[in-house]
């Protein structure tokens, strides 16, 4: 067992050693995860979240990287997630975006980690919100939430990130995939990457075209901005971080920011309560109290749902 406050300690001292194995404990769902949400709970909420999505190959992890450097210049602590596939065998993380960030490696203002789906569909791992939390806790001012390229899936990082960037690239076939996997409603900023090669304009155009045929927004309403980079050579990545504060601003003055952390909040507590109650209801399988509700459906007796809702209310105790 680890000390949790002295690692929580080390943490906010900025000791990577220390913040790995926090994110440790959370993707191991150690016993001693309570402790460590409790003891990071007031130390969390400063921190501005943005999530990276698009399809394989626009360039997330060159992207995230570029704006590693952009928020260094400011001064900024960042903190990195990058959310690979896992592997079938091992459960860990595939592609090692860490490899992809190199540059970054040593530089202590700047903390990389890469966590495996493990199978959680989404794009996003199941433990990201409580890594976000160390990461946030540990003293990082942006956290960067790189996700799986896994097409229509990836929106559910629209609700672990404060701003949501979608990264698309010309001569990819994006604008069929912006139709396809609804990221027309999840984008607060759309970043045309490889702004050097034929076509790039092409995709801007399409792309703010099909954000007015989806246009529902009133006066006064965000309405995202298209960026187009060569984020290989640090080009346009500026004015990606200004659109981003931007945002950042807009939401502040409308009580936006708040609203979608208090959602974000919510969404982990009943994460946590369902696998919670996921984990009970696994456990009673062979269970007596299980075999006679089903004698009973089977004696036409009870329907499914009437005994699921005994099922629930024994397990919870109302």
């Amino acid at each position: 067992m680890q000390d949790v406050s002295t690692l929580v300690a080390q943490a906010r001292e900025g000791r990577p050693r220390a913040v790995a194995r926090l994110i440790s404990l959370v993707e191991g769902a150690s016993p001693q995860l309570r402790e460590v949400m409790a003891a990071l709970a007031p130390l969390a909420g400063n921190a501005y979240v943005v999530g990276l999505t698009g399809s394989p190959g626009v360039g997330k992890s060159t992207s995230t990287s570029a704006l590693v450097t952009a928020y260094r210049k400011q001064g900024k602590r960042v903190g990195v997630l990058a959310v690979d596939p896992s592997s079938p065998f091992s459960g860990g993380a595939l592609l090692g975006d860490r490899v992809r960030m190199s540059e970054h490696a040593s530089d202590p203002g700047v903390y990389i980690r890469s966590m495996a789906t493990r199978g959680h569909l989404g794009g996003l791992a199941w433990a990201a919100p409580q890594a976000i939390r160390v990461l946030d806790a540990a003293g990082c001012d942006v956290i960067l939430v790189e996700t799986v390229g896994v097409g229509q899936s990836e929106v559910e990082i629209a609700s672990q990130a404060d701003t949501s960037v979608v990264l698309l690239a010309p001569g990819m076939g994006d604008g069929i995939q912006a139709a396809k996997a609804g990221i027309l409603e999840i984008g607060d900023v759309y970043v045309v990457n490889k702004a050097d090669r034929d076509g790039a304009d092409a995709t801007a155009r399409e792309l703010n075209h099909m954000l007015g045929l989806g246009e529902s927004r009133g006066p006064g309403d965000w309405r995202p901005p298209i960026v187009k980079t060569v984020a290989a050579r640090q080009e346009g990545v500026d004015e990606v971080v200004e659109a981003l504060e931007k945002h950042r601003a807009w939401m502040e003055e409308r009580g936006v920011l708040a609203e979608r952390r208090r959602a974000r909040a919510a969404h982990e507590v009943e994460t946590i309560a369902v696998t919670a109650l996921r984990r009970r209801i696994g456990d009673l399988h062979g269970d007596r109290r299980l075999g006679a509700l089903a004698e009973r459906i089977v004696a036409g007796q009870l329907d499914p749902y009437r005994a699921a809702d005994e099922l629930v209310e024994g397990l919870t105790g109302n």
